[in-house]
């Protein structure tokens, strides 16, 4: 029985390893057109200010193309979460094309939103399209979802090792066993090195100084994760009220983002706040070494949750970075810790607490910063993700573990001193 066992696993092999380059290949292949893309409508509305003007057009195009071939896939990464969690049907391919072309002219426009969103729903239903080509049950069929996460989020921003440990932990290691750890290692590797055959260039950042760990650097990087938890929460609730707002006061779907674009386009271009368009990757990189208003990640939390809650398309991650680096910048005029150690720890911890991913936004951290501040970084991320609520930016995800028996203990609490 054990030598049939071993059989069948030394035969899957091949399969396996043919599943993850075909995955990694096609998924990497897809961010790099789609960063591609996005770099020449980024650059276009730049050179083009006056485009910012028909983002409620923009709007209403996205709006009218979910509304009436999109219905099956607007859930967009909750899908892919639910898929996971009970399969019932193989994810539609043109959740790709969909998405691709909603951010596209959600950002072609000014709409303040990211790209990983974009990525990974792209690495999701490419994937998914395996199952009927290998004949794969819903077991494996969880596997692909895993490969697909992981292989559009590795793909995206550069960061494998992060990639695929996101890919897990964001499911929360449910129903994942060793040979999920192995492939979705393997497929974001393969998507990482597919990116850099196409010359794709990603953004490099540095935290040239970092200072001992003592009590009160130690002090400062717990408040700055707490800040960063609450920024987190701030963001994910004010995504989820924006869209249930919309949702209740405008019952035809493509205009909820056609009236989102006119008031999105008013306060872009018509008071100023052109910065907070886009993904915003200038101003990330200027928060590394220049302070910023106390105010602007409070603007950005206020743009991009109104951008996705009214129904334009992107990411949720490059704004939450946009959001942790403004945040850790303002604090250098009251914390004395290098200034680009406090923007990257907010650059990572943001993000851990709004997508309940603290090791993988550590590795993330270290992969992109070095692993000198790792220390710093491992510990915000930490307290962001146990200070940042029970709901994330993801609706569909379970949160298990600690934090969720900490919270449920909380509500119980609250509950008998009713």
């Amino acid at each position: 029985m054990a030598s049939q066992t071993q059989k069948q696993i030394l035969l899957s092999i091949p399969k396996w390893v043919l599943i993850c380059a075909l995955t990694g290949v096609l998924s990497g292949s897809a961010s790099a057109f789609f960063l591609v893309s996005l770099e020449w409508v980024t650059q276009f509305r730049i050179h083009h200010d006056w485009i910012i003007w028909l983002l409620p057009f923009g709007g209403f195009l996205v709006g009218l193309s979910y509304y009436y071939w999109g219905e099956s896939v607007v859930k967009g990464n909750n899908l892919l979460l639910e898929e996971y969690e009970q399969p019932k049907k193989i994810i539609p391919f043109k959740m790709a094309p969909l998405v691709l072309l909603g951010t596209l002219i959600t950002h072609l426009f000014g709409g303040s939103a990211g790209r990983e969103g974009t990525a990974v729903q792209m690495g999701g239903a490419i994937a998914d399209q395996l199952t009927k080509i290998f004949k794969l049950d819903n077991a494996e069929r969880r596997i692909l979802i895993i490969l697909g996460i992981s292989a559009g989020f590795a793909s995206v921003f550069g960061t494998p090792l992060a990639g695929a440990v996101f890919a897990l932990e964001i499911l929360y290691f449910s129903k994942i066993n060793l040979k999920s750890i192995v492939l979705s290692f393997l497929v974001a590797y393969a998507a990482y090195f597919t990116v850099e055959f196409w010359e794709i260039k990603h953004t490099h950042y540095s935290i040239p100084i970092v200072p001992e760990l003592c009590s009160s650097t130690l002090f400062y990087t717990i408040i700055l994760g707490l800040l960063s938890g609450f920024a987190a929460l701030l963001f994910s609730r004010s995504t989820h009220f924006w869209g249930f707002l919309f949702s209740k006061t405008i019952k035809y779907p493509p205009l909820r983002p056609f009236v989102g674009g006119i008031i999105l386009a008013i306060a872009f271009a018509g008071f100023g706040f052109t910065q907070f368009s886009g993904l915003g990757v200038p101003y990330i990189v200027d928060s590394f070494n220049h302070p910023n208003e106390w105010y602007d990640f409070l603007l950005k939390i206020l743009f991009t949750g109104f951008t996705l809650g009214v129904g334009f398309k992107g990411g949720e991650v490059t704004p939450l970075f946009f959001i942790g680096a403004a945040l850790g910048g303002s604090l250098f005029y009251i914390f004395p810790m290098p200034i680009a150690l406090l923007a990257g720890m907010g650059f990572v911890a943001v993000f851990s607490g709004a997508t309940h991913t603290p090791i993988a936004c550590t590795i993330m951290g270290m992969e992109l910063f070095g692993i000198e501040p790792g220390i710093f970084i491992a510990i915000a991320c930490t307290v962001a993700y146990f200070s940042s609520g029970s709901v994330g930016i993801y609706k569909s995800q379970v949160v298990k573990g600690a934090k969720y028996k900490l919270y449920q203990k909380f509500k119980k609490k609250e509950f008998q001193n009713l």
